[in-house]
């Protein structure tokens, strides 16, 4: 994972978690989707999107961190600022 990723980069990484972990249908995925609601994710799958994220950047991420994530969008502004801190 470098720093020269760009948000799309970010996306098709989290894209493809969902599909290959959670078997969300990738028409699903938008930038726009909630997490909830539209991909149908619960609190322990995000619990678990959580953990493949951190492989993906290497960081440490808070679940607290996450709270305020409803949207695929917010959890790629979340990587990219993760991204940024290294």
């Amino acid at each position: 994972m470098t720093k020269s990723m760009t948000k799309d980069d970010i996306l098709k990484n989290i894209s493809a978690y969902l599909i290959e972990y959670f078997e969300v249908p990738a028409g699903d995925i938008t930038p726009e989707a909630k997490i909830y609601e539209d991909l149908d994710l619960d609190s322990i799958d995000a619990i678990d999107l959580i953990v493949k994220l951190q492989e993906f950047t290497g960081e440490k991420i808070a679940p607290e961190s996450f709270r305020e994530v409803r949207t695929v969008g917010d959890v790629v502004e979340k990587v990219a600022e993760l991204i940024e801190k290294k």
